[in-house]
């Protein structure tokens, strides 16, 4: 057995050798490689630029500081080049991306200036055109009848998203759907976060609070680190407050569970917006529970843990039974530790809580009295004072 084993690996060579015929055979030839058509300078410029913008979805600070930089680089690149080079129809789709990515008009004006672009391509370089321009209604009629799907890959989620931007107003239907096609066109992509962004506020303004929840959950999973987080967060903040949940035990628990997709420090910072967001859209219970939830959040002496007694304290002077708690809470405050608007919140607040805390006028002798059926019963002047009190500090606590 084992001489029969080593007569088979010494024929394994030879027959590799082979041609399966005896291995006498000719060697096989080499594969050639698939012919690659060379891109021009444009094309090949976008690319870079996309590149960088994908980084800054990620999360890149210095793509973003170097993102200006490259924008006027390309366009200078650009406008060295032949009018020829816009006889392709590649290199004027490269110009029309390099546009609505950022670079502006100019370019896109010179190219047409040229009187090189082939007929085929001039509504999609117009279009843009007018859209960069501000003549959204001459760039509806020029993009809309052109499939984003039959763009390159570089340009058609672009192209999507510029469709999207110009219908929000009148078809906010269609727009979502040209939303969903940017990002099935461009995944991962800065492209991608930017429609995700705009989604999530274009369903927040239609009051879809279940898809809203759906599609905050997919942005904080995957762009939260993005450069423009920051901005998604603000808006985040004001719409949750704003949406109807039916209820604010729906609102938390909806907030719950989006934030409880990232980890703790945003976590915080975002339940931080939500309270102040909550006490300026009057959503106290909102405020409440997201101020303290930011406070478990953040460590006792921090500045993130003074603005979260603070938003609690606010939220506690207007609730039932628990105004005194409320007041000692801002009264222990130091007012220098806040920036500017949170300074002004906490004097919005004491002064609202001084009003409703204030000393009661002194009693009046009663009138002569009167016969039952022709006596008017006054609101106690207590109660009155209460309720204008009251009033006054929903004035001071909203925008």
């Amino acid at each position: 057995m084992l001489a029969l084993v080593t007569l088979l690996c010494l024929a394994l060579p030879a027959a590799a050798a082979g041609d399966g015929h005896g291995g006498h055979g000719e060697p096989a030839k080499p594969i050639e490689p698939l012919p690659v058509t060379p891109h021009g300078l444009p094309v090949e410029l976008v690319r870079t630029l996309q590149l960088l913008q994908d980084r800054i979805a990620r999360g890149s600070t210095q793509a973003h500081l170097a993102q200006r930089q490259l924008l006027v680089h390309i366009e200078q690149k650009l406008a060295e080049l032949d009018a020829e080079t816009w006889a392709a129809p590649e290199n004027v789709r490269a110009v029309v991306t390099f546009a609505l990515a950022g670079g502006g008009p100019g370019a896109l004006r010179r190219v047409l200036g040229s009187g090189k672009v082939p007929e085929a391509e001039t509504p999609l370089a117009q279009g843009a055109l007018d859209y960069l321009q501000g003549r959204e209604k001459d760039a509806r009629t020029k993009l809309a009848a052109i499939d984003a799907r039959t763009m390159p890959a570089g340009l058609a989620g672009q192209l999507a998203l510029t469709q999207s931007a110009l219908l929000v107003r009148e078809a906010p239907v269609r727009s979502l759907e040209l939303l969903d096609l940017a990002r099935l066109l461009a995944p991962g992509t800065l492209v991608e976060e930017g429609a995700l962004r705009r989604q999530i506020f274009v369903v927040a303004q239609g009051g879809d609070a279940a898809r809203f929840e759906a599609l905050s959950i997919q942005y904080l999973r995957r762009f939260r680190r993005s450069v423009y987080a920051g901005n998604f967060r603000q808006r985040f903040a004001a719409a949750l407050t704003r949406l109807d949940f039916d209820s604010d035990g729906n609102r938390i628990a909806s907030l719950r569970r989006m934030l409880d997709e990232i980890e703790p420090e945003s976590r915080r910072d975002l339940y931080l917006l939500v309270a102040r967001a909550g006490l300026e859209q009057g959503r106290r219970e909102t405020a409440l529970f997201a101020a303290e939830r930011a406070a478990g959040l953040a460590d006792s002496d921090s500045r993130a843990a003074a603005q979260a007694r603070l938003y609690r304290g606010a939220a506690l002077i207007v609730a039932d039974g628990r105004f005194e708690e409320g007041y000692d809470a801002l009264r222990s405050l130091d007012r220098t530790a806040f920036v500017e608007g949170d300074a002004a919140l906490l004097d919005a607040a004491l002064s609202a809580a001084g009003q409703i805390r204030g000393p009661l006028p002194e009693a009046v002798a009663p009138p002569a009295a009167e016969t039952p059926s022709t006596r008017a019963v006054p609101e106690p002047p207590a109660i009155g004072r209460a309720r204008e009190a009251l009033a006054r500090a929903e004035r001071a606590l909203a925008p």
